[in-house]
């Protein structure tokens, strides 16, 4: 199959770049070693600190960018390296919590000037999700450089769709600085039904897709998803991580969203985010979220428990604040052996659901705005109703075929890392 795309390879450059305070770092998981992340540290390079491998393409041309605090150049974000190199940066494309990375999730995100380089931002979270034609306009190339999680409903790759669309419908071409997948190695859960695309799932693809950005974006030109047309496909200039493979532990250098603090929360979103769908708190409110699991009315079944807060920047009402949370805690959980299976965790979805005292409110959104469509986040309606039935975990994944074989045969035609 013919990709639309121009892929540039690996090349180490030694750029310098000063520490950036701002630059929050990201503590490691329970499960990977210091000497582990310094294996990492020498062998990953991202598209983005391979800057002698782009940086004459983009002299003399005018640059969008799509980028948030994910965006990094060694450790100083890629704007400010990039304009401090003569980059002529005309606008920053900001997605969901903003360019510098401090808005909640699901905040609105205004259009603003950056303080620190007079440069417009324009906000492609809201209303706004695809840049416009004027909003091209004065662009030469787009460059999109975001830190992705690899899960179907972190709103990242449905940005990544609407700006190639825009990139498509203008004969704008869009430069990819690649970055590792964190959870790169595992491909498993229900296909997204077309009925339930949402803004969180856009794409008819599992819960975790096991791409890069720049594989991902690949399957749209190919495939044609989200507005992109085969017929005319969004051009691509991709730069490949070095030493990069999908069953890599790559430690991410920064937070990818507020909410995602930890390496332990990133590497355990997938199987935690669809609990957003029920009444069990995933630790939003706290400085732990995604690595503990808990409600109110499961007091006396669990020892552990922990309170919801009001957080700025993270979470400002979240489900049960200011209530006792009693359930599991994942903090230390052995994240080796999801990596062993490859397999999202089911078990805990139906654990709590068998030990919830009132299960007709498990899933009902009536309680609290807090709580999202579960269907939604599954991305069918078959998950619910097992869940609810008791139905065996083996025949739950049974269920999920076989589009999920389909959807790995498909994925093996845009992959660029073994």
């Amino acid at each position: 199959m013919k990709i639309n795309s121009f892929i540039v390879l690996p090349l180490v450059i030694g750029l310098s770049c000063a520490v950036n305070p701002a630059v929050r770092s990201l503590p490691s998981s329970v499960s990977e070693t210091p000497a582990t992340q310094s294996v990492q540290a020498k062998k990953v390079i991202t598209g983005a600190d391979q800057v002698s491998a782009y940086l004459p393409y983009l002299k003399g041309k005018r640059i969008g960018m799509v980028v948030n605090q994910t965006s990094i150049i060694g450790s100083k974000p890629s704007v400010d390296s990039l304009v401090s190199l003569g980059v002529n940066i005309v606008s920053i494309f900001g997605p969901e919590h903003g360019f510098r990375g401090n808005a909640s999730n699901g905040a609105k995100v205004d259009d603003a000037v950056d303080a620190k380089t007079g440069i417009p931002v324009v906000s492609l979270y809201g209303k706004n999700k695809k840049p416009s034609k004027e909003q091209l306009a004065n662009i030469d190339l787009m460059i999109f450089d975001i830190q992705d999680v690899g899960c179907r409903f972190y709103t990242y790759i449905n940005t990544l769709n609407h700006v190639m669309e825009a990139c498509a419908e203008n004969n704008k071409e869009l430069m990819i600085l690649d970055r590792p997948n964190p959870n790169g190695y595992i491909v498993d859960g229900p296909i997204l039904e077309p009925h339930l695309y949402s803004g969180i799932g856009m794409h008819p693809i599992p819960i975790t897709h096991g791409c890069t950005i720049a594989e991902f974006a690949q399957m749209i030109n190919g495939e044609g998803w989200g507005g992109v047309a085969k017929t005319k496909p969004c051009k691509l200039k991709i730069i490949k991580i070095a030493n990069y493979n999908h069953d890599l532990a790559y430690t991410l250098p920064v937070l990818p969203s507020p909410n995602l603090n930890t390496q332990q929360s990133i590497l355990l979103y997938p199987s935690l985010c669809w609990f957003e769908g029920t009444i069990i708190s995933q630790g939003r409110g706290t400085y732990m979220p995604f690595t503990v699991l808990g409600a109110p009315a499961l007091k006396g079944q669990y020892s552990f428990s922990f309170k919801p807060v009001s957080l700025k920047g993270m979470s400002e009402t979240p489900l049960h604040q200011d209530e006792d949370c009693y359930g599991l805690d994942l903090r230390t959980y052995d994240t080796k052996l999801l990596r062993k299976t490859k397999q999202l965790n089911l078990k805990w979805l139906m654990e709590l659901y068998k030990a919830y005292p009132e299960k007709a409110r498990f899933f009902d959104t009536s309680y609290s705005k807090q709580m999202g469509n579960f269907n939604y986040r599954s991305g069918n309606e078959a998950l619910k109703k097992q869940i609810i039935a008791g139905v065996s975990e083996k025949e739950i994944r049974q269920s999920w075929e076989p589009g999920l074989s389909a959807y790995k045969q498909t994925r093996k035609k845009y992959l660029i890392y073994p």
